[in-house]
């Protein structure tokens, strides 16, 4: 019975704790029963003494505020003044850029679900789906993958002129300076649909609408900067590009070298204040053909022109390319894509104050701005790129899985390629969610600075593992390049959005969670700005209150992974989805596990934390596999709850609890204090790991709807570009799925017929015409499958080169040129 007891005052406590009721009704709460239990309760007298001098000895000074602030909160400020993680000037800026949104729910412990359903749905306007539905559709038409890649290492002239006049390059530029003012979702679909077609034309597009001039222009340009450049980038008179990489500092900006030296030089024929800047670059999209540099550098003031500063941080300028000193043309050759991409260098070249972005107030402030608008690039350009890459690739993989027959079977009728079709299939759908809450965020008028991060990094891991699982179910047909191959470009390019916008690898061990944090943690960050002020009584006063706050939270935290723990998460609440409600409940406890965790985390490590990556990467996994679970639950919703979608959903959500409970393992395992972790687990989880990845049921269910025409599939590859001309590369498959779906039933009859011995198999023999002649089918049902084994063998098969077609280009030219001569 004491043992009964003792436990009940432990829920007691934690339930307190859970409903996260006030510190003086969690006092009296606790008094009331241990009050109840020394009464009543068959408990030794000297148990009851000791837990009235433990409970005592905390609930009394906890409950002095002047006593506590004193004797407790002053001694800890002291404290964390000294752990706290020294932040570099663009560490600074990097966590004061962007918002907080979804992510700040995943850090509480406690989502709110029914704040995650009211986001509006993003919808398209009726200019902007006439716009997809015209010019998108009519440009993608115009493309030819194997043509730009192989034949000319270019978009040809033909689809440049299109972008331009057609104001691809003004998406985002508002309509009173003459470009399209799309909000974020269509450009977002626009993007998607433009790569699920070709990488380059998807990449051409992206980077003028994402990070680069008209979007730093646009927000922190001077007026007449806005009217000069931001016609002319809507009509695509000016093709832009920015220029930050350089090649020692890489994505570390504060080691930058490129600088800028304020001093007078002559300008238009008078004497001026400017900058002679010297700086090199490399990795610039659109650098080689660009008439407009945007640049980064650092500004210095050594003759102290306009102030006693002298050095004055990263600042961004407009640079017209044709200016005297800039180098710029030539490419890099990126796994060969053809997207324009290249170095660009410059030594002492002058520039007058307006080149700057924003004007020479603006000087300094490069790196708040760079942040503040890359969270929205990073939000719609390449999460975009990466699903229209997975769209395409469910789209073909589905259709080739069904077409392709070995052993007298479609291939997707076995195992190990439903498995591969799975991920293919679920890892779209999870993606197309994250993007689409994403840039629905952006709409929203969020920045969200750390969501960028975590789309960026996960959805180009999985469009990663969706190319190379199609690449694996199309076997030869995938690794034999010509134009009949849809996949192989896809395939070389991968590294690539891995590599861009800050290296997935940077990205996932130092970004997400290490910003993430202190940017997202509902107490860390005010804690912090607390601990800076220059009035100690006031910092004092915030902190202590602050401190108190947070303990609660935690607690509660812990209280709700104990509770739901040992309920499965039962007692969470959820909304009253039958299909889906344990997963938002999953979610919610998973939730609570990962707030205490990283609670104890950052307690344990402070500044140690941005050393310890692989625990910080741990960390980062779990906030973001929630968030792209959110966001599936979101999208499901969105999309109406179709019961024929919810294979992908299950797959999905299933993917990435298993994910989270894994990780969540991962970093007890590693965790810096041991028996801090061993009670961690007990609280984490008191029943064990319960959680399992995603049944064979569920991916035989993907597969089967990857493999044949449907809502769900049409609902998953919304927004690819889908073609039917058995002339293009892909509308070929498409055709093909049709009419070998269509000859099925006919097949089906035929083999029935040979086996019955109702028809004779005579390998020189027409079967088809034999079997006409019988009346086994019909005349039309023979041509009707002729035509679909045709189409299958124009779908099986690969090119071949001749061995002047194979010798390069350079080199025929050369002997080519000889032969002449001689």
């Amino acid at each position: 019975m004491t043992l009964l007891w003792l436990v009940g005052l432990l829920l007691c406590i934690s339930g307190l704790a859970y409903i996260r009721t006030s510190l003086l009704n969690a006092t009296l709460g606790v008094a009331a029963y241990l009050a109840v239990m020394t009464l009543l309760g068959p408990v030794h007298w000297l148990i009851d003494l000791l837990l009235w001098a433990l409970f005592l000895g905390i609930a009394i000074p906890v409950n002095l505020p002047d006593w506590r602030k004193q004797s407790i909160s002053a001694p800890l400020l002291g404290w964390f003044r000294k752990v706290l993680p020294p932040l570099s000037d663009t560490e600074q800026e990097a966590l004061d850029a962007g918002t907080v949104w979804w992510d700040g729910e995943l850090f509480s412990g406690r989502p709110d679900w029914g704040k995650l359903h009211n986001f509006p749905t993003p919808r398209l306007s009726e200019e902007e789906q006439a716009f997809l539905d015209g010019p998108v559709e009519q440009l993608c038409q115009m493309t030819n993958e194997w043509e730009v890649t192989t034949e000319l290492q270019d978009l040809p002239p033909q689809v440049w002129r299109f972008i331009k006049d057609n104001g691809f390059f003004g998406l985002i530029i508002p309509k009173e300076y003459g470009g399209k003012g799309f909000s974020a979702i269509a450009h977002s679909q626009i993007a998607m649909k433009l790569a699920s077609r070709s990488g380059d034309l998807g990449s051409t597009v992206m980077v003028p609408n994402s990070l680069g001039p008209a979007e730093l222009l646009m927000h922190y340009g001077t007026e007449e900067q806005k009217q000069y450049y931001l016609p002319r980038l809507a009509r695509g008179e000016e093709v832009p590009c920015f220029a930050l990489t350089a090649p020692e500092a890489g994505s570390d900006a504060g080691a930058m070298p490129d600088k800028g030296i304020i001093c007078k030089g002559q300008w238009n024929g008078e004497e001026v204040i400017g900058l002679r800047v010297t700086w090199e670059k490399r990795y610039i999209t659109l650098g080689p053909v660009a008439t407009v540099l945007g640049l980064a550098f650092k500004a210095y003031d050594p003759d102290h022109l306009l102030g006693d500063e002298e050095s004055l941080g990263i600042t961004l300028a407009l640079i017209p390319t044709d200016t005297e000193g800039v180098n710029i043309g030539r490419r890099h050759f990126p796994l060969n894509a053809a997207f324009m991409n290249g170095p660009n260098s410059g030594t002492d070249v002058f520039i007058p104050m307006d080149y700057l972005i924003g004007g020479q107030e603006r000087i300094g402030q490069g790196w708040m701005m760079l942040m503040n608008c890359l969270s929205v690039g990073r939000s719609i350009s390449l999460p975009a790129g990466s699903i229209g890459a997975a769209k395409m690739a469910s789209m073909t993989t589905g259709a080739y899985a069904r077409i392709r027959q070995q052993f007298n079977l479609p291939i997707g009728e076995f195992e190990g390629i439903q498995e591969a079709l799975a991920r293919i299939g679920g890892n779209t759908y999870v993606m197309d969610a994250a993007r689409t809450m994403t840039a629905g965020a952006v709409d929203l008028g969020e920045k969200p600075s750390v969501l960028s991060a975590v789309v960026k990094y996960h959805l180009t891991e999985r469009m990663r593992q969706c190319i190379n699982d199609a690449m694996d179910v199309h076997g030869g047909k995938g690794i034999c390049m010509g134009p009949r191959n849809y996949l192989g470009r896809a395939y070389q390019s991968v590294p690539i959005s891995i590599t861009v916008e800050g290296a997935n690898i940077l990205t996932r061990n130092m970004m997400i969670f290490g910003q993430g944090a202190i940017r997202c943690h509902p107490y860390v960050l005010r804690e912090m700005q607390a601990a800076g002020l220059e009035d100690r009584n006031e910092g004092l006063k915030q902190f202590d209150r602050l401190l108190f706050e947070h303990i609660g939270y935690s607690l509660s935290n812990a209280a709700g992974s104990l509770l739901l723990g040992l309920s499965a998460g039962k007692l969470a609440s959820a909304p009253d989805y039958p299909e889906t409600r344990r997963y938002y409940q999953q979610l919610t406890r998973l939730s609570a596990a990962f707030a205490t965790l990283t609670d104890c985390t950052m307690l344990m490590l402070g500044g140690e934390l941005k050393r310890r990556e692989r625990l910080s990467a741990r960390l980062g996994d779990i906030m973001s596999n929630l968030y792209l679970a959110s966001a599936t639950l979101k999208h499901f919703d969105d999309q109406g709850r179709p019961e024929e979608d919810l294979p992908f959903v299950r797959w999905g959500l299933e993917d990435l609890l298993y994910r989270i409970e894994t990780s969540l393992h991962e970093v007890l395992l590693n965790f810096p204090n041991r028996h801090l972790g061993c009670l961690l687990r007990v609280i984490v989880f008191p029943l064990g790991r319960r959680l399992a990845p995603p049944s064979d049921a569920t991916g035989a269910e993907i597969a089967r709807r990857l493999m044949r025409p449907g809502a769900a599939r049409d609902r998953l590859l919304e927004g690819c570009y889908q073609s039917d001309d058995p002339t293009d590369v892909t509308g070929l498959l498409n055709s093909t799925l049709a009419k070998v779906i269509q000859a099925d039933p006919i097949e089906a009859r035929l083999h029935k017929a040979v086996r019955s011995g109702e028809l004779e198999h005579d390998s020189d023999a027409d079967t088809l015409a034999v079997a006409a002649e019988s009346g086994v089918i019909s005349p039309e049902e023979a041509e009707l499958v002729r035509d679909a084994r045709a189409a299958r063998l124009a779908v099986i098969t690969v090119d071949d080169f001749s061995k002047e077609e194979m010798t390069p280009r350079k080199t025929r030219r050369s002997k080519t040129a000889k032969s002449e001569s001689e």
